[in-house]
């Protein structure tokens, strides 16, 4: 008699799809860094606590973080229809229960407890978003119970192998653009086992409160995170108006590797609001003078539809240059294949109207993109053999491929360099800007 099937047992189906969905993912980014994966731990079990904050993307990017399948865990609600459940069972995601889904229901857990331990035991990562829900914010939420629960259950069922949660953080460059960046760092892990041997004088309840702490310390370390909610937009407008002169601070003070790329960013932004938290105790005035011109920029530059990337970049001139002679170079190529890639657009702008949360955008236009595509190029393959001589319809086929990428490229970059030329014709925006780089760094000149 065979066994039953567990969830994260192979599936040569899922196995090759699997490749198909992290090449969609690597194509959907401008650039994915991944930091710290080295900190893994290998010799036992690992339940991976990422923060949340971009709906199932978060998940892709956790996913693609190695070749390992990993099981993952969402709210039982969406369980309900049987074909969507196979579906999700299929992509080795099971459900879990929430406080707001009754006690009763939140009883149900044992089972997944029971199957998560299990999962473990086979040395398949298992991960969980212990915020419990996803926010568009460069901050944090309250960490649930379920994942502390789910690991002290899974430890003693397992006493014999060691258990890990792993913090990770997930830094988008923009939480609804698509084509944006993501850096993702893993942080310290915390050994269950080794932890509740260290606190073994407390019940329980005590030891998950003194963990659920730990671990959103260590995620925070992991994320740009801004802690101050109240100023929340004026502290984002500051660190996005020094970054570049905070990244050649960070340089010229410290020795070792240059930082550059998403590492330098991350870097600037920690630095700039930790410098604005310590301002706010040693000199108010300087402080609260600060965020009321974050504020102001803030307000204005959306007032004109200004991206921040617009004033954050390193070489502004060179930049709107390079800008320029791409779109120019790209112009022949981008519009026949904006009619071809425009089904696409058309479904996803269709499905955006009955979006209600933003967050989702994103995770829309990938899912669009990774189905509708392959089933274009079929289409426009078959139309150009047809009605070509094979060569000419093979090389037409080859420059097809690219085409959603290129084509969304050309767009973001039209975008972009809108958005510098309102910016040259806002001096008072710009001023607005050189006053607050001239408050935190006084002896420079931009």
């Amino acid at each position: 008699m065979s066994r039953d099937k567990k969830i994260q047992d192979y599936d040569p189906l899922y196995s090759f799809l699997r490749h198909y969905v992290d090449f969609a993912l690597k194509l959907s980014y401008r650039t994915i860094r991944y930091v710290g994966r080295e900190r893994v731990p290998t010799d036992g079990a690992v339940i991976y606590a990422p923060n949340h904050t971009n709906a199932l993307m978060d998940a892709l990017v956790i996913l693609a973080m190695d070749a390992k399948a990993k099981v993952f865990v969402a709210r039982a609600d969406i369980f309900k229809n049987p074909t969507f459940a196979r579906i999700l069972t299929f992509l080795k995601i099971m459900p879990i229960m929430r406080m707001r889904d009754g006690y009763e229901e939140v009883k149900k857990n044992n089972e997944t407890i029971e199957r998560a331990a299990c999962v473990l035991r086979d040395r398949v990562p298992f991960c969980i978003f212990p915020e419990g829900t996803h926010q568009t914010k460069y901050s944090s939420l309250p960490l649930s119970k379920g994942i502390f629960r789910i690991a002290l259950s899974a430890q003693e069922l397992m006493p014999d192998m060691p258990l890990y949660i792993v913090p990770v953080g997930l830094r988008y460059g923009n939480f609804f653009r698509f084509r944006s960046t993501v850096r993702v760092e893993v942080g310290e892990p915390i050994n269950v086992g080794k932890f509740v041997a260290e606190h073994s004088e407390h019940n329980s309840g005590e030891q998950i409160n003194a963990m659920r702490d730990l671990l959103s310390g260590r995620m925070k370390q992991t994320i740009f995170y801004i802690p101050d909610d109240e100023n929340y937009n004026a502290t984002y407008e500051i660190c996005a108006t020094v970054v570049k002169q905070r990244v050649k601070h960070i340089n010229d003070t410290q020795s070792g590797v240059k930082l550059r790329g998403l590492d330098a960013h991350f870097a600037a932004n920690a630095h700039t609001v930790k410098y604005l938290s310590e301002l706010q105790e040693r000199d108010t005035e300087r402080f609260n003078r600060l965020i009321k011109l974050g504020n102001a920029a803030h307000e204005m530059r959306h007032s004109k539809r200004i991206s921040l990337s617009s004033v954050s970049v390193k070489y502004p001139v060179l930049s709107r240059i390079l800008k320029g002679l791409f779109l120019l170079v790209a112009l022949p190529y981008v519009l026949p294949v904006s009619l071809l890639t425009l089904p696409i657009n058309c479904v996803c702008h269709l499905l955006f109207t009955k979006l209600k949360d933003y967050a989702f955008r994103n995770s829309v236009r990938y899912l669009v993109n990774l189905v509708m595509w392959p089933v274009l190029m079929i289409i426009y393959a078959i139309v150009a053999f047809v009605c070509l001589p094979w060569q000419w319809a093979l090389l037409v086929v080859v420059a097809l491929l690219p085409a959603p990428i290129i084509a969304h490229e050309t767009y973001r970059l039209i975008r972009v360099l809108v958005s510098d030329i309102r910016l040259l014709m806002y001096p008072e925006l710009r001023h607005t800007y050189e006053q607050i780089r001239q408050e935190i760094f006084p002896r420079k000149k931009y």
